[in-house]
């Protein structure tokens, strides 16, 4: 199951309602408001685009231009930061032919109507998925709205459609010189019956798909005037901080001090609430401080709580204790047995990654607030409001079209915000806002963040190769053991027959490689109920591209073949690949793998990596020096073929962004678990690269013509290996485990 289509299964399992479109707009005032049906492309088992179209569903999307021309758009998925306002501003702005800096984009509410995902089956902002999945979506909604103005301006020019043109915000007769502005025919418009087939561009004319567009939000996050849901403000509202019991799936039996705690300035109310205690109070800080105090008496309930000895390195001893367990087939090509058997040689290695957090910067937080007509307002960062309404209703014990889900932007989230159970405030908001009678507003703190994150899981993989006399590669064999997100949230029905977990394989399987033989497995080993599993950026690929591109170079060094040269032979069958390395290492001045002197006296050397993530392919690599025993990277150069493109420059910062979190969890993050507890509960010990050791990031982007894949999340996974190989030919020292601080580097 890829993760879309576990998004979409979710969906399904939470029967979200179906919102009326009547009054969303109403009080906007005048203006062409469209709801049209768009094709959506279908899930890709279906082949063909014919087919596609033959299972697309009906997916309304609302667009209203207002008599002062500006272009009100209702965005389906949530903008957190990766720029998916701009990007679906620009793909509508060329097929209606308007400039984008008139556009003013708002997240969309929850409903049908807005589910533009899996043949119109799902809505969630994350995978990389947005723009992909709704590039034609959106290109229809354009071209119709246009073909809407150009009929209403002909009705009253008393001219043939055919006679007018368009360019960007009004509608004009070329001949007499007359012009009318989008905005002065937007009512009219409103009056017409969409177009079955409005005329698209052909690409080779487009002006705003492919510009380097500014970001629409960039003004008003650089003053403060973006609103993130810390910032709700609601009347009459209280303010509440949690303390959540120190090992997960405890529960509070007691608040022996709770008499005290009321007593605190400020303080108007102490809960038990599932697995936590909640103060209640006028400003946070006081609610903060209250539950600070709180003398809890913590119980086990149904002996679902987290064991005292639980610790990651208990975890990687249970995942390696099922090494030699046979696996669910995740990919196979010929007869892995007969190559293993006969090979020359054989080479072995064992790769591993820890539990990482997602550490955003704005920590959870979530407000609620029950209304006198029995609806209920919420107010949560989240990547999928169908599924918020469904959980918030399900929390507020109340039907889903009671619900209004508001999905302000978010800051910073790489996965971190879907409905994982317990690892979320928007139900402990509406618990304390029932019990209060009043609007509530819950903010974790940063150590409540960490201690209840949904986390990237611990991982560990293993990898045979079999090798012939003349030292080439006959066979390859890799497994991957443990759970993932998808497991953990949507269970095992899903994953296919055999049973494979695509967040946990992503990266092991679907590489582009091609040997005589191959088989990739899938062990499943269940991680302990206490501790939440949860989508990190890039996902599987975030683990597992640095430990197959890091045994690949393991391989070159057994055969003594340059490692560049090596991928470039195991890709003689793809154009594509060999492009993109070729892409790579003329951007990075010609590929060498050193250890090589640099200008400034240091001892340099090179490392290279690949990556297939999210329809997109990556290639990466990295120079560094060693120095007082850490790596120091200089330079990452990156190629991304992303298929087709709609902003570069989004896309160079969405590279850079995904190559700095890729290289922070190479080099410094880590979750601790000891004597059951989360022992990294903020910055001073969960570490993060700091910005000093942050390098220069060069992008190229290749534009290859592929289908169109994502942009946020592939520049993550090829970083880590790509410094992994280049400290292998720097010192010699192999490195098979994250992060990287672990282990002391020679300066040699």
């Amino acid at each position: 199951m890829r993760i879309d289509e576990a998004i979409a299964a979710g969906l399904a399992a939470g029967r979200p309602v179906n919102l009326s479109r009547r009054g969303l707009f109403a009080a906007a005032g005048a203006g062409l408001f469209l709801g049209l049906a768009v094709p959506v492309r279908a899930p890709r088992a279906q082949g063909s685009a014919a087919a596609a179209l033959r299972h697309a569903t009906k997916v309304p999307a609302y667009l209203r231009i207002a008599p002062d021309g500006k272009i009100h758009l209702q965005n389906p998925f949530v903008e957190g930061g990766q720029g998916i306002d701009t990007a679906i501003a620009q793909i509508v702005a060329e097929e209606l032919d308007a400039d984008p800096a008139a556009f003013v984009v708002t997240c969309a509410p929850p409903g049908e109507d807005f589910r533009v995902m899996q043949g119109g089956n799902a809505r969630f902002t994350g995978g990389s998925f947005s723009v992909r999945s709704s590039f034609a979506h959106f290109r229809t909604l354009g071209a119709t709205a246009r073909a809407m103005l150009v009929e209403a301006a002909a009705a009253r020019l008393a001219l043939p459609a055919e006679a007018l043109a368009t360019e960007p915000g009004r509608v004009l007769h070329r001949e007499s010189g007359r012009a009318i502005p989008y905005g002065e025919l937007a009512e009219a418009a409103a009056a017409l019956a969409p177009p079955a087939n409005a005329p698209l561009r052909d690409p080779s004319a487009f002006r705003v798909i492919g510009a380097r567009v500014p970001r629409l939000d960039v003004r008003a996050k650089s003053t403060g005037k973006v609103a993130y849901a810390i910032d709700v403000k609601v009347e009459g509202m209280l303010l509440a901080a949690v303390m959540h019991a120190p090992r997960a799936g405890a529960q509070p039996a007691a608040v022996t001090n709770e008499d005290a705690l009321r007593a605190l300035p400020g303080v108007h109310s102490v809960h038990r609430l599932p697995g936590a205690v909640a103060v209640v109070a006028d400003t946070w800080w006081r609610a903060k401080k209250a539950v600070e105090r709180a003398q809890v008496a913590w119980q086990a309930l149904n002996g679902a709580v987290m064991a005292e000895d639980f610790a990651a390195a208990a975890m990687l001893g249970r995942l390696k204790a099922a090494a030699d367990t046979p696996g669910n087939t995740a990919e196979e090509a010929g007869d892995i047995r007969v190559a293993m058997a006969g090979a020359a040689r054989i080479i072995e290695a064992e790769y591993d990654a820890p539990y990482l957090a997602h550490a955003q910067m704005e920590p959870p937080s979530a407000t609620a607030r029950f209304n006198a007509d029995g609806t209920l307002d919420v107010w949560v960062p989240n990547q999928a409001p169908d599924l918020f309404q469904a959980s918030a209703a399900r929390a507020a014990q109340v039907e889903p079209a009671k619900v209004r889900i508001h999905s302000p932007p978010l800051g910073g989230f790489f996965g971190r915000h879907f409905a994982y159970g317990s690892a979320n405030a928007h139900p402990q908001a509406i618990l304390l806002a029932k019990a209060t009678g009043r609007p509530v507003k819950v903010i974790w703190s940063r150590e409540e963040e960490f201690a209840r994150d949904a986390y990237r899981p611990l991982a560990f993989a293993t990898f045979r190769a079999g090798i012939d006399v003349a030292g080439d590669v006959t066979a390859l064999q890799a497994a991957g053991y443990g759970e993932g997100p998808i497991t953990r949230h949507f269970g095992p029905a899903g994953l296919g027959n055999p049973p494979v977990d695509g967040s946990i394989m992503e990266g092991l399987s679907g590489k582009p490689y091609r040997f005589p033989a191959k088989r990739v497995e899938f062990v499943p080993v269940p991680h302990p109920p206490g501790v939440n599993l949860g989508f990190w950026r890039s996902v599987g690929h975030s683990m597992n591209d640095f430990f197959f591109e890091s045994f690949l170079d393991e391989i070159a060094a057994a055969t003594n073949k340059d490692p560049f040269a090596f991928r470039m032979g195991l890709l003689a069958h793809s154009e594509r690949h060999r492009a993109l390395l070729n892409a790579v290492a003329d951007l990075s001045g010609g590929w060498r793998r050193g250890p090589f002197g640099a200008p400034d006296g240091t001892r340099r050397a090179r490392g290279v990596a690949m990556a297939s993530p999210f329809g997109s392919e990556v290639a990466t690599i990295a120079e560094v020096s060693a120095k007082d025993g850490e790596v120091v990277v200089h330079d990452l150069w990156v190629a991304i073929d992303p298929g087709r493109i709609v902003n570069p420059r989004t896309i160079e910062e969405q590279v850079q962004s995904a190559a700095a979190i890729g290289l922070s969890s190479a080099l410094a993050e880590e979750v601790v678990f000891e004597r059951g507890e989360v022992a990294t509960r903020n910055f001073d010990t969960y570490q993060v690269m700091r910005r000093d050791r942050m390098p220069r990031v060069h992008v190229r982007i290749i534009e290859s013509g592929a289908p169109m894949g994502g942009v946020g999340e592939p520049g993550t996974p090829g970083v880590p290996p790509a410094v992994a190989n280049a400290i292998f030919a720097l010192t010699g020292q192999r490195m098979r485990s994250l992060p990287f601080s672990r282990t002391r580097l020679s300066d040699a």
